[in-house]
């Protein structure tokens, strides 16, 4: 389902002919897009506080399957077919994964914000691609030479 897109600049001309195509828009969202700036999405209240809803209802049952061996067991046996680059972690670092992911995703339930749940994912990806780099996990695992080679200058300075 498509989100439909006009100018920021026609809600700010035309603001009850935005609001109907908002109405109209099959996904119920309407993409205000900017010159200046992120992209914004305009949607009802009614519907940002039904998609809060069901993201806290989701939460508290992964929070409560977690507690449960075979409510575990299962959320386990899921997370290839969701992230299929977990099969390159250890089985110890899959479980340890979910556990935080869980974790992170009950906070942001209670904060109303998904963002932190990316980072968990982005760097759980970036783990599994140096075990699935036998070069890259060399490198990262061979003894350092300890030598202190100063403060590392910003980005940009040399």
């Amino acid at each position: 389902m498509s989100t439909t897109e006009v100018p920021f600049s026609q809600l700010l001309r035309e603001p009850t002919a935005t609001v109907g195509k908002l109405e109209e828009s099959q996904s119920g969202r309407l993409r205000l897009a900017r010159r200046d700036g992120e992209d914004l999405i305009l949607e009802s209240a009614e519907r940002a506080e039904a998609k809060a809803a069901a993201w806290s209802t989701t939460t508290r049952l992964f929070v409560s399957l977690m507690k449960q061996d075979d409510g575990a067991r299962a959320l386990l046996m899921a997370l290839p077919d969701v992230f299929p680059w977990v099969r390159f972690l250890p089985t110890e670092d899959v479980q340890a994964f979910l556990v935080e992911l869980v974790d992170v995703a009950n906070a942001c339930a209670e904060l109303s914000t998904l963002a932190p749940i990316e980072a968990v994912v982005a760097a759980w990806r970036a783990t599994a691609n140096v075990h699935a780099d036998p070069e890259l996990r060399a490198a990262l695992l061979a003894p350092s030479d300890e030598e202190d080679h100063g403060p590392v200058p910003p980005p940009g300075e040399k």
